[in-house]
């Protein structure tokens, strides 16, 4: 599916009067499960992440850890099938919890600070590619951004529950009681774009959870683009 475009005179008048622009921020993803005994401070991590205006960070939490005794209650099998999808792109021989991915390229285990505050700064030392910029009127969502490196694109939107708390019952993490953060609950994708022409979509957005808008390399590569309404 093909997005549709906007005349440069067109875009450049909306480009003036956006609510959300963020050109420098980082997507980091967490790979996560409250089946897993190593989560935890991963998920800690996420959530000191998700107080940044520079960081769009998301729990993406899987289901291949829900034999154990837990069904996590977040758990999606779409989100297992993108960290899969990242391995393969990145010729890796497997997938492990906690993973976090920054930026759509940045690899690491994610209960580990300093590395993922590393790769964080090295990203935002580079701006991204695309401006994004992000308006919400009712239950529609205005995707824009102007033109830039040609390529191929996807156009992806993301909506997460800011935070839940929840009871472990069984499992390694049983008795526990955890809060989460920025917990995916949607990803869906809105289309291809190649760069060479403005973009202006509209998506549906019901319900009072943030909007995510990421453009990532198609094939699972870097995220090249990236804003949020809360």
């Amino acid at each position: 599916m093909r997005l549709f475009l906007v005349s440069i005179a067109f875009f450049s008048l909306v480009h003036a009067t956006q609510a959300a622009a963020q050109n420098n921020t980082v997507v980091v993803e967490l790979f996560t499960s409250q089946g897993c005994a190593s989560c935890p401070p991963a998920d800690e991590i996420l959530h000191e992440l998700a107080q940044r205006d520079d960081v769009i960070a998301l729990a993406l939490h899987v289901d291949y850890w829900d034999y154990i005794g837990w069904v996590d209650v977040f758990g999606r099998p779409e989100n297992t099938a993108r960290q899969q999808a990242y391995a393969r792109a990145a010729k890796a021989k497997m997938v492990y919890t906690p993973q976090m991915v920054v930026g759509g390229v940045d690899m690491m285990i994610g209960s580990r600070p300093m590395r993922v505050m590393d790769a964080i700064q090295a990203h935002n030392s580079q701006p991204n590619l695309f401006d994004v910029h992000l308006t919400r009127s009712g239950d529609t969502l205005r995707i824009m951004a102007a033109a830039g490196e040609p390529g191929e694109y996807d156009v992806q939107l993301v909506r997460y529950v800011a935070l839940q708390t929840v009871a472990i019952g069984r499992g390694e993490n049983a008795g526990r009681e955890l809060d989460y953060a920025n917990v995916v609950t949607a990803w869906d994708d809105l289309g291809q774009w190649d760069g060479t022409s403005p973009l202006m979509v509209s998506a549906t957005t019901t319900g009072p959870e943030p909007a995510v808008v990421i453009i990532q390399t198609s094939g699972h590569g870097p995220i090249v683009g990236a804003a949020q309404l809360r």
